[in-house]
C-alpha cells in the first residue's frame, strides 16, 4: 500500500473518537482521504479529520450527519460502519430490551449510515463500503450470544448489500477483527477478578499470542476501501492473529 493511494477519495467512518475507528480515520488521513468521523462525540477523532455529532440509532441524525460530511468533502466514495457496542452473556442473560439495543447500534445502524450514503456511493467511480464484524461472526465465543448474533448478521448483511450494489459499481466487504486491544476490552479487563491473567487468557487464545493491534484492523479497512482492491466484494477480511482459521498445537507438544 502507498501513502497516497486513498489520494483524493472522500471518507465516512463512525464511532471514529476511539479505539479501532480513530485507528480508521488516522490511517486513511495518512493515505490522502478527506475522512468525516461520526461519532457521538468529537473528542478523540484524530488531527485532520472533521466531526459530525450523531448517534446511529437516529435516523434524522444519521441523514443530516452525511449529508453535512458529503456538502464538506464534496461527495461520498468510503463508508466504514465500525460504530458498536459490545454485549456479555449466554442466551438467558439479556432481556429484549438489551437485545433490542445491541440490535440497534450495531446492525441497524450499519443499514441506516448506508442507506444515507447512497446517492453519493452511486455518483462516485471509487465506491467502496467497509463493515465492521467480529471473529464473533464465525466462532463460537463464550458468553457472547448477543453480541455474536449481532455481528453475524453483519456479515450476512454485508454479503447481501454486496449483491445488491454490485451492479451499482459499490464494492462491500467487512472486516473480522479477533480480540482487538481498544478502550472497551480494557474495561472489560479493569472489571476482571485478576485483570492480568484475564489479559493473558484473551493473548494465548490468539495463536499469534498477542491482542489484535487497532492499527492492524485500519489496515486492512484501508486496503478493502481502495481502488487497488477493485475486484474484491462480499469478502471477510480476518484479522484475528489465526484464531478462526488455524488449529496450533500446545507449545510442549510441537
Amino acid at each position: 500500500m502507498t501513502r497516497d493511494e486513498l489520494d483524493g477519495l472522500r471518507a465516512v467512518v463512525t464511532g471514529g473518537a476511539s479505539g479501532i475507528g480513530a485507528a480508521v480515520v488516522a490511517a486513511m488521513l495518512d493515505r490522502g482521504a478527506a475522512v468525516t468521523s461520526i461519532d457521538r462525540m468529537s473528542d478523540g477523532v484524530p488531527d485532520g479529520a472533521d466531526a459530525e455529532i450523531a448517534d446511529v440509532t437516529d435516523d434524522g441524525a444519521v441523514r443530516a450527519a452525511v449529508t453535512a460530511a458529503a456538502r464538506r468533502m464534496g461527495g461520498i466514495d468510503i463508508v466504514v460502519n465500525n460504530a458498536g457496542i459490545g454485549a456479555q452473556g449466554t442466551v438467558a442473560d439479556n432481556d429484549d430490551a438489551e437485545w433490542m439495543r445491541v440490535l440497534d447500534v450495531n446492525v441497524v445502524g450499519v443499514a441506516r449510515v448506508t442507506r444515507a450514503a447512497l446517492p453519493h456511493l452511486r455518483a462516485s467511480d471509487h465506491a467502496a463500503v467497509v463493515n465492521m464484524a467480529s471473529i464473533a461472526s464465525w466462532t463460537g465465543l463464550p458468553a457472547r450470544t448477543l453480541y455474536s448474533a449481532t455481528k453475524g448478521a453483519v456479515q450476512a448483511l454485508t454479503l447481501a448489500m454486496a449483491a445488491d450494489h454490485v451492479r451499482d459499481g459499490i464494492r462491500v466487504n467487512c472486516v473480522c477483527p479477533g480480540t482487538v486491544d481498544t478502550p472497551w476490552v480494557g474495561r472489560l479487563l479493569a472489571a476482571a477478578d485478576d485483570p492480568a491473567a484475564e489479559r493473558a487468557a484473551l493473548e494465548a487464545r490468539q495463536p499469534t499470542g498477542r491482542l489484535v493491534s487497532p492499527e492492524a484492523v485500519a489496515h486492512a479497512v484501508c486496503y478493502l476501501a481502495s481502488p487497488l482492491a477493485s475486484a474484491t466484494t462480499g469478502e471477510s477480511l480476518a484479522v484475528d492473529g489465526g484464531m478462526h482459521g488455524l488449529r496450533t498445537r500446545p507449545v510442549e507438544q510441537r
